[in-house]
């Protein structure tokens, strides 16, 4: 099996540091069918070929056909795949999305994950985000009561910072994080920081945001140089910033998959690493 930019612990399971962000395998406005069903299973088999072994979904991308198709192209699973799913949305349409984490909600959405992936538990189960009109409390202890249960494997959180995550960490076994965070967006830089000190696995979503940045730029000169696409350093750059970075860049086409993937074998130097250092969003 292929080296995908070494490997990283989620709890007691170890995948490869290149995984799948499945988002993209929906309709216009993560909301419906794909176009292609046929290519997005196919997109998930050939990610497996290629040796990812970390499947990203969430029970909203659809919602719930993100999962459906995952389950339909790989499974029975293959050995030491590890598959994360996340919670904590409801959705009425395109680009609609609703915050809801209230207990009941949530325990609705780990029982339908679990009959659309057709697990009896779910690997890694993340709260997509913190509810702030349910008490805390009340949305740790439901994901505690889920792992108690045996319905879930591991606990991770999205979209949290320091704070949220040290209150969560003092009553839950938080494994991962899921902020947005890439090249040319760096606000979360003190949560992948405090990541790395505590090891808990950072998961980047929205990794290829570096298409914000304005053409002829850094990301630009040092793809040339390596004969690379921006997309692929920028892929690069987030491997190399962490030890316990897990890209999970999405895409609905064999052929990006591919190009993404290959992102693995490129590596930055320091002098790289500084020059993508002076990015800077531009919208």
């Amino acid at each position: 099996m292929r080296d995908l930019g070494g490997t990283i612990a989620l709890g007691e399971l170890v995948v490869h540091r290149m995984g799948f962000g499945a988002m993209r395998l929906t309709g216009p406005g993560v909301f419906g069918p794909p176009p292609d069903r046929a290519e997005a299973r196919r997109v998930l088999k050939r990610a497996v070929e290629l040796g990812v072994d970390f499947i990203d979904t969430a029970d909203s991308y659809g919602p719930y056909v993100s999962e459906e198709i995952v389950a339909d192209a790989l499974h029975p699973y293959p050995e030491g795949l590890v598959i994360a799913t996340k919670a904590g949305y409801e959705r009425s349409g395109p680009h609609l999305w609703t915050v809801n984490g209230h207990p009941a909600h949530l325990r609705a959405a780990c029982e339908g994950s679990l009959r659309c992936l057709r697990v009896e538990r779910i690997d890694l189960f993340q709260l997509h985000r913190i509810d702030p009109d349910v008490p805390e409390d009340d949305q740790f202890g439901l994901l505690d009561d889920l792992r108690r249960e045996g319905k879930i494997r591991l606990i991770g959180l999205s979209e949290v910072g320091v704070p949220a995550l040290k209150r969560a960490c003092r009553v839950l076994p938080i494994v991962s994080v899921q902020n947005r965070y890439n090249v040319a967006n760096r606000a979360w830089e003190g949560v992948v920081d405090y990541c790395e000190r505590e090891g808990i696995a950072f998961i980047p979503w929205y990794p290829l945001g570096a298409g914000l940045l304005e053409s002829g730029g850094a990301l630009d000169r040092v793809a040339r140089q390596r004969r690379a696409t921006p997309m692929q350093v920028a892929l690069a750059w987030l491997l190399a910033r962490s030890r316990v970075m897990l890209p999970i860049p999405g895409t609905s086409r064999v052929s990006h998959l591919e190009e993404n993937v290959a992102a693995v074998a490129i590596q930055l130097d320091a002098d790289a690493m500084a020059e993508l250092e002076t990015l800077r969003v531009t919208v």
